[in-house]
């Protein structure tokens, strides 16, 4: 029986971007964003932000020649989980790697409807960073304090071509759990919400030519939007219309959108 991964949760999302100073002055003057970690390597400037308690590892090429034509993009996400369970199910399910550091790896995207899957075996949280002098603020801060009032990760939307063939190997490798079907006539798709650990992960397929369509045209499968959890979504929208974002509907009902064009390229979406 071809083993499947249990995450514990996400840990972080991945996203090469073009332009690493330029980018944490955006995420920290518009979201109040913290700088987590610098790691800059021979390959490209990688660091760690976070909002919400959501964290981003951003992947910077030093020269960007090679990723111009795609753009900034979501690579992909971390997901704490067993690293025995992960190279057993990454075996079984005949995936490539495309990064291997040994206590964390990188699927090929290739082969998993255009997501690299990380993993790695600890936890983000609760550690201490040094560039922030101790662990990060508490989720009650986000919650209350901050005006965006954010309460943290709710998951991700992921478009594909063929979402049955997606769902299926989700709950095969990551041990997924529907938890909904539904119709997205907004942006002219079919939804299946995936509960995968702390998040979910929502698969979008078009049902017609709009918004779904249109992404798969111009970027091919793969993460579309992190979705972050707000306390109040009228608090939300007035915090962000303040600071100029023009704020769009989001995927599901009621969620509010921020997009990729108004945003370093990447899409953040919005709910209670």
């Amino acid at each position: 029986m071809v083993r499947s991964i249990r995450p514990v949760r996400v840990n972080h999302m991945n996203v090469v971007l073009r332009d690493h100073d330029a980018s944490h002055a955006h995420l920290g003057e518009c979201y109040g964003a913290e700088f987590m970690a610098d790691m800059p390597q021979k390959e490209f400037h990688a660091s760690l932000v976070e909002m919400g308690r959501v964290i981003f590892e951003l992947f910077v090429p030093h020269d960007y020649l090679i990723c111009s034509r795609y753009g900034p993009h979501y690579l992909g996400l971390e997901w704490q989980a067993d690293m025995d369970d992960v190279r057993a199910a990454i075996v079984g399910h005949g995936l490539g790697i495309v990064r291997d550091i040994g206590h964390a790896l990188h699927t090929d995207p290739a082969d998993c409807f255009g997501v690299s899957h990380e993993f790695y075996g600890g936890y983000f949280l609760d550690r201490d960073w040094p560039l922030l002098g101790g662990t990060i603020k508490p989720a009650g801060y986000w919650r209350d304090e901050h005006p965006l009032g954010l309460t943290g990760l709710k998951g991700y939307t992921h478009a594909v071509e063929d979402i049955a063939a997606a769902s299926a190997f989700l709950q095969s490798f990551l041990t997924a759990e529907p938890v909904y079907e539904a119709d997205r006539p907004e942006i002219a798709a079919r939804a299946i919400g995936l509960q995968v650990a702390d998040a979910v992960i929502e698969l979008l397929t078009p049902s017609g030519e709009g918004a779904i369509r249109q992404y798969l045209n111009r970027h091919g499968q793969g993460i579309r939007s992190t979705v972050f959890g707000v306390r109040d979504i009228a608090q939300a929208r007035s915090y962000l219309t303040g600071r100029g974002f023009p704020c769009a509907a989001g995927t599901s009902d009621g969620s509010i959108a921020v997009p990729a064009e108004a945003n370093l390229g990447l899409m953040f979406e919005f709910s209670e």
